[in-house]
């Protein structure tokens, strides 16, 4: 049995999907889980609960932990050391490998072209401190206690299924299918990597069955030679058919418009990311393994196909 924790959200949807080649017994556990396939296994857990998790983790070979926590800082403080450390217990006690699924906040932010597993860990931001200790817990696990275990990490995602944890779908897609002016952080002329999502639930569940994946971190494939963000707003307002309205949105902007809207309040402390050219390496994956990531355009044009038609 292969089981992921935080099923609802798009990446563990995705996994869910690409888990069928490698089992038939799939567990998805979250507050209220829903099937992707249907022999699904539905575990309704509360991940901040050590019973809870415990149960959940039993019987599994792979844990996937994708769990997506509201964007706050405050919640991601006090819940994601508990989740972490929950989901580590559980899964040495059942002798399950454990994939975690990450970002790039632990990353420096001085120079993010390219972006590749060998950055120096040095965190600029708050939620980029609190990602570097989940990671720097997992290791320990690995390293002290035998947990087997590697880290599935992407860029900023984007993909079908109009997530409201899909910045670009939320800000760009969403407004430019109705003929309004997308919403872009940062500056309009550097370029931007984004990992397509069901690229990344594949790799995922891929990496889950690699016995060689195992004691690494590796970052998922992730096309190349990104758009900048006039260019990519340009893109899909002409797959529209719709003119290419965008604004974009520099800091003196975010600490303005996040006295009344909070998200903008915690996005303001990420716009390093959208400072400079944010290119991210998939190399390392794509030399040991045989999947290549979907194109920008291709990604694009599924998901107008699927979500606006």
């Amino acid at each position: 049995m292969q089981t992921i924790l935080g099923a609802g959200g798009l990446i563990g949807i995705e996994v869910a999907k690409a888990l069928p080649q490698y089992t038939d017994h799939i567990r998805l556990v979250s507050r209220n889980p829903q099937a992707v396939n249907p022999s699904d296994e539905l575990f309704s857990a509360d991940l901040t609960n050590p019973a809870a998790v415990d149960q959940a983790v039993a019987g599994s070979e792979v844990v996937y932990l994708t769990v997506g926590l509201p964007y706050k800082l405050s919640v991601w403080a006090y819940h994601w050391p508990i989740v972490m450390e929950n989901t580590i217990r559980a899964c040495l006690k059942h002798q399950a490998k454990l994939v975690f699924f990450d970002n790039i906040y632990l990353y420096s932010g001085d120079n993010l072209n390219p972006i590749t597993e060998k950055l120096p860990v040095d965190p600029p931001s708050k939620k980029g401190k609190i990602r570097a200790v989940l990671v720097e817990s997992f290791w320990r696990a690995v390293k002290e206690e035998g947990l087997q275990g590697c880290i599935a990490r992407c860029a900023d995602f984007y993909g079908p299924g109009k997530s409201q944890n899909d910045v670009l779908g939320q800000a760009v897609f969403a407004p430019l299918s109705k003929g309004q002016t997308a919403n872009w952080t940062g500056g309009l002329d550097y370029k931007h990597a984004f990992t397509y999502t069901p690229d990344a639930g594949k790799a995922t569940a891929l990496l889950g069955n690699s016995p060689e994946a195992y004691g690494q971190a590796w970052h998922l494939p992730t096309a190349p030679n990104p758009y900048t963000g006039r260019e990519l707003v340009e893109k899909i307002a002409a797959e529209f058919g719709v003119k290419a309205k965008m604004r974009g949105m520099n800091r003196s902007m975010a600490t303005i418009l996040g006295l009344f809207i909070p998200l903008l309040r915690e996005v303001k402390e990420m716009m390093y990311q959208y400072e400079q050219d944010y290119i991210f390496s998939s190399d390392k994956f794509e030399a040991q393994f045989d999947m290549k990531p979907t194109p920008y355009d291709e990604g694009i044009q599924t998901i107008i196909k699927q979500d606006y038609s």
